[in-house]
């Protein structure tokens, strides 16, 4: 059976109204980010470098993160169509390897008058 994804037209999204992703990072999603971002310093590759930084492991890139918003935005909520207009984060805690993430977005206003959403997104992190 073929799963579909289909977008939650404005008329029926309610404030309250949630979604949430789910993903275990990998080392190769470190590789894949860095080579789609362009980004590859030593923190997120280098095993070595990364024992004697900050963290004393390989971290994600903290877009990596960010980037599962806009996998919920653009495959729950709303879905489909999305266009993502702004966004402010705040980087709490690093992501290691072997850490399970879940990006929620919870509609907070409407805005009828220009069909805009404003959505308050969390990341959790949970380390094995």
């Amino acid at each position: 059976m073929e799963e579909f994804i289909e977008n939650k037209p404005f008329n029926e999204i309610e404030i309250g109204d949630s979604a949430s992703v789910q993903h275990t990072l990998t080392m190769r999603d470190i590789l894949l980010f860095a080579i789609m971002s362009g980004d590859v310093n030593p923190a997120h590759l280098d095993d070595e470098y990364a024992r004697s930084d900050t963290f004393h492991k390989i971290i994600a890139h903290g877009m990596w993160g960010a980037s599962l918003i806009s996998t919920v935005l653009g495959t729950h909520l709303p879905g489909p169509g999305t266009i993502y207009l702004s966004q402010s984060l705040k980087f709490l805690k690093p992501v290691g390897i072997g850490d399970t993430i879940t990006a929620r977005v919870t509609v907070k206003e409407k805005d009828p008058m220009n069909y805009h959403v404003t959505l308050y997104a969390q990341i959790n992190r949970k380390s094995p």
